[in-house]
C-alpha cells in the first residue's frame, strides 16, 4: 500500500500494530476501510467508538432520532447535555474528539428503498445496530443486492445475537434464513417493551467492532454460516450452524 503511516499514528496504534496479525500492513488496511454504522443507539455507540479508536478511516453513521434521557443508561456517546440533539450529530462531535483523523459521514435520516442505494454505495463494511426487523430486512436486502460484508446484531433483556454475512461469498446465508419475517414482532427488539441491561448493548457492540476489524484484517475464524448466541445472565455461549434455506433470496 502507498499509505504511509506518521509518527503520531504509530505511536497512537502501537499496541495495535505489536499484534504479529496486524503491524503496520494491517493497521493500513484498518486506516483505508470505510464502513457504515445503521442505527447510533445501545449497539451503534459502542461499534463506532471502538472502530474510531482503531483508526478507521471513513466512518458513516446513520439515524434519525434525536437523544433521549432514556437512553443514557446503555448508548455510550451520549451525556445529559445531547438531549434533544441528533444523536449522529452529538456523536460525531465526540468521535472527533476520540480521534480527529477519523473522517464521519453523518446521514440523519430513516433509511428505505429509495435512498439507502446512494448510501450504501459508499462503504465497505455495513454494521446492523437497528432495533426492528423492518430495517433489518432491509439492510439484509441491500447488502446482499450490493454484495456487502454485513454484520448484524440483536439485543434483548440480557440476551445477544451475532450474526456475519459475506455476500460475495456465494456460500453465505442471510438473515432471511434465520428469522421468518412474518413470524416475528418488532416488541422482541424494543427496550421499551422488554427492557435491557445496559452492559448487554456494550458487550454486543463490541463483539460487532471486534468482528468487522478482523473481516477486514482477514485474521481468525469468522461467524459467515454460524449465529453466535450469548445468554449474559448465565454466561452461556452457543455458536449455531446457520444454513441457507432453500426458498430464500440469497439463493
Amino acid at each position: 500500500m502507498s499509505l504511509k503511516l506518521n509518527k503520531n499514528q504509530i505511536e497512537r496504534y502501537s499496541r495495535q500494530i505489536i499484534l504479529k496479525s496486524i503491524g503496520t500492513l494491517g493497521q493500513k488496511k484498518i486506516i483505508q476501510s470505510k464502513v457504515l454504522i445503521i442505527g447510533m443507539g445501545g449497539l451503534g455507540c459502542p461499534v463506532a467508538e471502538f472502530l474510531t479508536r482503531a483508526g478507521i478511516g471513513f466512518l458513516g453513521i446513520v439515524d434519525s432520532d434525536n437523544v433521549e434521557i432514556s437512553n443514557l443508561h446503555r448508548q455510550t456517546l451520549y451525556d445529559i447535555g445531547d438531549l434533544k440533539k441528533p444523536k449522529v450529530k452529538a456523536a460525531s462531535k465526540k468521535l472527533k474528539k476520540i480521534n480527529p483523523n477519523t473522517r464521519v459521514f453523518i446521514h440523519k435520516i430513516r433509511l428505505h428503498k429509495n435512498n439507502f442505494a446512494k448510501i450504501i454505495k459508499k462503504y465497505d463494511y455495513i454494521i446492523d445496530g437497528s432495533d426492528n426487523f423492518k430495517t433489518k430486512f432491509l439492510i439484509n436486502d441491500f447488502c446482499l443486492k450490493f454484495k456487502k460484508i454485513l454484520i448484524t446484531g440483536a439485543i434483548s433483556k440480557f440476551d445477544g445475537h451475532v450474526f456475519t454475512f459475506d455476500f460475495k461469498n456465494k456460500k453465505s446465508p442471510c438473515l432471511r434464513c434465520f428469522f421468518q419475517e412474518d413470524e416475528i414482532s418488532d416488541d422482541i427488539l424494543n427496550c421499551e417493551y422488554e427492557g435491557i441491561l445496559g452492559t448487554i448493548a456494550g458487550v454486543i457492540g463490541s463483539m460487532q467492532a471486534n468482528e468487522v476489524l478482523k473481516k477486514i484484517l482477514n485474521i481468525g475464524k469468522n461467524l459467515i454460516g454460524y449465529i453466535l448466541i450469548l445468554d449474559l445472565l448465565n454466561l452461556n455461549f452457543r455458536k449455531v450452524k446457520l444454513n441457507k434455506q432453500k426458498v430464500c433470496r440469497c439463493k
